[in-house]
């Protein structure tokens, strides 16, 4: 049963909302809860569910993407039958719209030729969820579908189950279909196709926005969604970095809050995710925030609500605060000086 899925990541999405986030970055390789990037958790519910072949599909701004990944190790995927493959779009001029690109998958058709699997996962790289898919897999085949689309209360959540033959019967035909992709596929009224809706009733948050980002950043705070996020059988991986553990000043105050290793903490962090070799200076207030990778924040310095992305610097005395549903986002690598804000 583990070996009749085929993996198939579409990486190639751009959200515009996500600009700030994604200038250096694919929306796949975007940090999220301190250690992880959003395309751990489609990674990990694969692999989780059994999966042993996944190829990943990007198009802009895959470096990152590919350093996270690397061999596939932290997942187990570096396999020498099946595991972890790249593909990236041979052209950037060609316009892909849509999750799972019939044009994208044509450029590596030997790939699903080649493939042993009979049926072939199709699922976006921003989606945080924990979900068993060999379920979805069993329900596909005794309803006898075609297609299954995974939903959320009715809302599509870009995840697709198809048999292998049929996703390389719609790669080659699809001039004469005119389908681009697989939510064309699953949206026409008058497929001749028999179109199944499974509906995930967990927690999920396809992160399209700045402030979706945040608010699912935030929603890491409440037990109920952690549980259900992390559960010890089913664990989201990501790149192991072998770090030793943050260190705490005597007057440090954390609260509520998610911390990741290799940081140094002499001030108040509140309703925040830290994440790896971050660190806070003394009188300096974190409050409802996310601090990416080795940003530094100077002594006396009050920030609420903001995204702080990788390798920031925030110098001492500085104030940045912005409404809850509207965060200030701070540039990767950028400098912000005494008197900032927004």
């Amino acid at each position: 049963m583990n070996k009749q899925l085929l993996g198939v990541i579409d990486a190639t999405t751009v959200h515009d909302d996500l600009h700030e986030l994604s200038i250096h970055r694919s929306v796949a390789a975007i940090p999220f809860g301190g250690r992880y990037r959003l395309i751990d958790f489609i990674l990990s519910n694969m692999v989780n569910s059994g999966i042993q072949s996944v190829a990943i599909f990007p198009k802009f701004q895959y470096r990152s993407l590919m350093d996270h990944l690397g061999s596939g190790r932290n997942w187990d995927l570096n396999r020498k039958r099946d595991g972890l493959f790249f593909f990236p779009a041979p052209n950037l001029d060609k316009h892909y719209t849509g999750i799972g690109t019939l044009d994208h998958f044509a450029d590596n058709i030997d790939f699903f030729e080649r493939s042993t699997q009979e049926y072939a996962l199709i699922a976006n790289s921003y989606t945080v969820f924990n979900m068993d898919f060999q379920p979805l897999l069993d329900w596909h085949i005794k309803s006898g579908c075609d297609i299954t689309e995974v939903q959320k209360e009715g809302k599509s959540l870009g995840i697709y189950l198809v048999k292998k033959t049929l996703l390389m019967d719609l790669i080659t035909t699809r001039s004469e279909t005119g389908y681009s992709n697989m939510r064309d596929v699953a949206t026409d009224l008058d497929s001749q196709f028999h179109l199944c809706y499974y509906n995930f009733e967990g927690y999920a948050s396809m992160v399209d926005t700045i402030g979706n980002y945040f608010r699912t950043s935030m929603d890491l705070m409440k037990p109920e969604v952690w549980k259900e996020l992390f559960p010890k059988d089913r664990p989201i991986l990501t790149k192991v970095k072998d770090e030793p553990p943050t260190r705490y000043d005597v007057d440090a105050s954390v609260r509520n809050s998610m911390v990741a290793n290799g940081g140094m903490i002499e001030g108040t962090v509140e309703n925040s995710i830290i994440a790896r070799g971050v660190k806070i200076g003394k009188g300096t207030v974190i409050r409802n925030c996310i601090i990416m990778q080795k940003t530094q924040i100077k002594e006396n310095c009050l920030l609420d609500s903001v995204i702080v992305d990788k390798d920031a610097r925030i110098e001492a005395g500085t104030v940045i605060t912005a409404p809850a549903d509207s965060p200030t986002v701070i540039r990767k690598g950028s400098v912000q000086g005494v008197g900032s804000s927004s």
